[in-house]
């Protein structure tokens, strides 16, 4: 008998990517025409034609993609359609009793690829020098337009849509408490969830002050001064990906599908400390924690290969754009659950406790750490899965 699929049908869901399409990508940087160098000796035009004539090289001489597929199809992944698109996440099950579950949201140029060494931490925190009473249940999701989630086919995905499919997706999964993590896109994601509060959610962590970006904050004392200092820095000479996203991804979008070297390079050029982590790592052969070569490429060959480079481009247009529906709405009120926020000092700017204490009344836990940048999950994932726990534990 024919069964009738439902709206809100849960799919496994496993990646198979083709030889053919394998090749293309490597025939496609073979046949890159490169500019010449740079005329400084830093990054200040840009992404440096030594980084990329490294990471080319290697991408297109030993890099293997079929680790990659490997790694995420050993973990549970599913699909199902919320709002009208295919949201792609990971979901897995801690074996400890009572673990909180806890639905982390990656950003940009990122993808739940740099969220993959935190699996075994937050789900099994006993064989990683933590406590099992502070395992979680972890979902995953890729944002829409992202990696291996649909992409969206109508204007109006901004960050209080994915809030709400985030909760959706909760509520589908059966989880009626449950807390939230997001860094760079997935905090502004996070943050609205946490407006929103919607049923179930009991708290949120997140490791960028995304009011920050928008809003007044002090600069009466030192630490306030030099973040605004080093906000002013990334406005005036670190945001051009930013800007040409929230205002023309439409037109970077032709270069992203069209050219993977152009796709690294753009992924590769957003803030400072992250992008020297990187250049090491292919330059110097000296990778800054979790930061390698290889997981460097995992993601990039994600974006490359889902051809998603103009669909998340767009995410910012949505979010942040002029001229994107959100733009002309009112602002969501603060947020009326507990507040988790860890600094980490190479992210854009080292966030004052005061400053996190001015946009969430609510916070109940601020901690700063010595080592990590913008993509902490990613680079420290052992430090980065002990905050989480840290942060959620009076929670529990």
């Amino acid at each position: 008998m024919a069964t009738v699929e439902t709206v809100t049908e849960i799919r496994p869901f496993q990646l198979d990517i083709s030889k053919e399409a394998l090749e293309d990508l490597r025939r496609r940087i073979e046949a890159t025409r490169l500019p010449s160098k740079e005329l400084v000796e830093d990054r200040s035009q840009g992404v440096q034609l030594a980084t990329i004539r490294q990471l080319a090289t290697y991408w297109a001489t030993e890099y293997d993609w079929r680790k990659a597929e490997a790694k995420l199809n050993a973990l549970p992944q599913f699909t199902t359609p919320i709002d009208g698109v295919e949201i792609h996440f990971i979901h897995v099950r801690s074996d400890h009793e009572d673990a909180l579950p806890l639905i982390m949201t990656h950003g940009w140029p990122g993808s739940v690829i740099e969220l993959l060494e935190t699996v075994g931490p937050l789900t099994d925190p006993s064989a990683h020098g933590g406590r099992p009473e502070d395992a979680f249940d972890l979902v995953l999701p890729s944002l829409p337009g992202y990696g291996f989630s649909g992409e969206p086919v109508e204007v109006g995905w901004e960050l209080g849509r994915t809030a709400r499919a985030w909760a959706e997706l909760m509520n589908r999964l059966g989880y009626t408490r449950y807390v939230a993590q997001g860094g760079d896109v997935g905090a502004g994601v996070s943050d609205a969830m946490g407006r929103l509060a919607p049923d179930g959610l009991i708290g949120f962590h997140t490791n960028l002050l995304v009011p920050a970006l928008s809003g007044t904050m002090p600069t009466d004392t030192d630490e306030e001064r030099a973040a605004a200092a080093q906000i002013a820095t990334f406005g005036q000479s670190g945001n051009g990906y930013f800007i040409e996203m929230a205002t023309r991804p439409q037109t970077i979008g032709y270069a992203l599908l069209d050219s993977p070297v152009a796709l690294a390079a753009w992924m590769l050029d957003h803030d400072t400390d992250a992008y020297y982590k990187i250049a090491g790592a292919f330059v110097d052969g000296q990778p800054s924690g979790n930061l390698t070569r290889d997981h460097i490429l995992d993601n990039v060959t994600a974006y490359w290969l889902t051809g998603t480079g103009a669909s998340a481009a767009r995410s910012y247009w949505e979010a942040y754009g002029p001229d994107a529906p959100a733009a002309g709405r009112e602002p969501l009120p603060t947020s009326p659950i507990p507040v988790g926020f860890t600094t980490f000092p190479g992210e854009i700017w080292r966030t004052p406790r005061s400053w996190a204490e001015k946009a969430y009344p609510n916070l109940t836990y601020f901690n700063e750490v010595d080592k990590g940048g913008h993509f902490a999950a990613w680079e420290e994932p052992e430090l980065f899965a002990s905050e989480l726990r840290a942060a959620f534990r009076s929670l529990r």
